[in-house]
């Protein structure tokens, strides 16, 4: 499994995917309708969307239906000869905190049927070295948020040498559920 860059000749797996009834987003899986129609409206304007490092793109709707703006960011899906899901990246330049709306820098995504392969695992690992290299102004660590009861995801975590930080409770629009937050220290060479 590797990471790609989304591009054209990906999207035919990735709308198999989203044919499917999987969706990138696991709090809005509306998420999957609103890309196929945007992809079959317009697929080049649709990829410039998944790669979007300035943040200029069109806002967010969060799941209770209110936008916010974009931060800048980028996804990149996991490949391995066919389209296995999503991970993504957001942040805010010249610092590590994120707005409320955003409860961490990184979300992933694998489709069911290549789940329990490590890809996410994988994808996680590969995402923190792309990060660390584009060493980011003011980006000293990555947060991650997953729920108390998504074991896997607290696998796929703690596999990628993240510290947990904090147990809390997610804000209602995201379903106030009991959660985790994590922490990777980009610069391996200080302390947590």
């Amino acid at each position: 499994m590797q990471l790609i860059r989304p591009a054209a000749e990906h999207l035919p797996s990735y709308m198999h995917a989203l044919r499917q009834g999987w969706s990138p987003s696991n709090v809005r899986p509306a998420l999957a309708r609103e890309q196929l129609q945007s992809i079959e409206r317009d697929p080049t304007a649709f990829l410039v969307t998944q790669d979007d490092p300035d943040g200029k793109g069109q806002p967010i709707a969060l799941p209770d239906g209110s936008l916010v703006p974009r931060l800048p960011g980028f996804i990149r899906w996991m490949w391995d000869g066919e389209f296995c899901g999503i991970i993504s990246f957001r942040w805010q330049p010249g610092t590590t905190a994120l707005p409320p709306h955003c409860l961490g820098h990184i979300g992933y995504a694998v489709v069911p049927w290549k789940r329990r392969r490590g890809y996410a695992t994988a994808a996680l690992g590969l995402m923190v070295g792309e990060v660390r290299r584009a060493a980011l102004e003011g980006l000293d660590y990555l947060e991650i948020v997953t729920d108390t009861t998504n074991l896997a995801s607290q696998r796929v975590i703690e596999a990628n040498r993240a510290v947990l930080i904090e147990r809390f409770t997610k804000p209602a629009v995201y379903g106030g559920t009991e959660s985790l937050r994590y922490r990777i220290v980009l610069d391996e060479g200080a302390g947590g």
